[in-house]
């Protein structure tokens, strides 16, 4: 069970705690089972009831979830030896991403996943999952080593964006975008991007010009932020709600306009409620990509990434 509830989940929270109080209750007898088998299914018809028919904004906050896996989850469960390789050999490292070499089964992988903190202490060495200009730059490094010794590359995107500070700005934030972007497209190994919370705009497409585009249920992706564009349209951050609903940012509208290529499933309540289901399902979706990819030549996987860019 997670350990924060949303506001639309406050029913599912309330039932969860009665779960929660009667096995915390040493009692035995058929009674005891009936009513906690009745409790549960009657969580499961709530649970499949109000995520049946979430708003934009509802699975805006599903996505930024506390207790969602973040990178360093699937890294750690998917890749057991994961070595991580820090810097960018030209100014520092950069805590918001995480990158490095391991085994996914038996594919040599290199991973790169933004990170974000589950704490205020975590958030703030982590800089809330934003990376700056030397957080690209490490990844180039690690994608340019990928595409020396063959190895596909997989990136894990969950950010509200690249960080717009002073500093980041005067080393060059926009260039190393748009660096890391060109660095994607230009690969001749597999990359395969998923988007496992919060894809916010150019800071998430750096990592995700990808030859396959993934993305959880629940997870989102745009040009920018809900509050970025209510901010920039109308000088007001309060219409947030009102942008949310006039942006594309789901993964079944974007599977539509065929942004993504593939939808991965949830467990029933959101990848916050069984995070091991949630890591399984990342699992199966990755060895099924990777596959896909085991009998093209360098120059063929080049090119499905150039033909897939050029025709969205």
């Amino acid at each position: 069970m997670p350990n924060y509830y949303l506001e639309f989940e406050e029913p599912i929270k309330k039932i969860d705690e009665q779960i929660t109080s009667i096995q915390s209750q040493s009692v035995d007898g058929e009674g005891y089972l009936v009513i906690l088998a009745e409790l549960k299914l009657k969580r499961d018809n709530l649970i499949n009831k109000i995520y049946s028919s979430l708003s934009r904004w509802e699975r805006i906050q599903l996505a930024r979830h506390p207790d969602r896996p973040y990178s360093l989850d699937y890294i750690n469960y998917l890749s057991p030896d994961f070595i991580e390789l820090h810097g960018d050999r030209y100014y520092m490292d950069d805590p918001a991403v995480v990158a490095g070499l391991g085994h996914l089964d038996n594919y040599k992988v290199a991973w790169i996943g933004q990170q974000k903190g589950r704490n205020t202490k975590e958030n703030l060495f982590r800089n809330f999952g934003m990376m700056r200009p030397e957080g690209y730059r490490k990844c180039i490094r690690l994608m340019k080593l990928a595409n020396k010794f063959n190895i596909p590359v997989i990136s894990l995107v969950d950010t509200p964006g690249a960080y717009p500070g002073i500093g980041a700005e005067q080393r060059g934030q926009a260039e190393a975008i748009a660096s890391s972007i060109e660095c994607c497209l230009s690969l001749e190994v597999p990359i395969i991007s998923i988007i496992i919370g919060e894809g916010g705009s150019g800071g998430a497409i750096a990592l995700a010009s990808a030859n396959k585009v993934l993305m959880f249920e629940h997870a989102i992706y745009s040009v920018i932020s809900p509050e970025g564009c209510a901010s920039i349209l109308w000088r007001d951050p309060s219409k947030s709600l009102e942008a949310a609903n006039a942006m594309k940012l789901t993964a079944q509208e974007l599977l539509k306009m065929k942004i993504i290529d593939e939808i991965i499933k949830e467990p029933s309540g959101g990848a916050q409620r069984d995070k091991d289901q949630t890591l399984l399902f990342a699992k199966e979706s990755l060895s099924k990509n990777l596959y896909e990819f085991k009998k093209l030549t360098r120059k063929e996987i080049f090119t499905q990434r150039k033909e897939k860019f050029l025709n969205i």
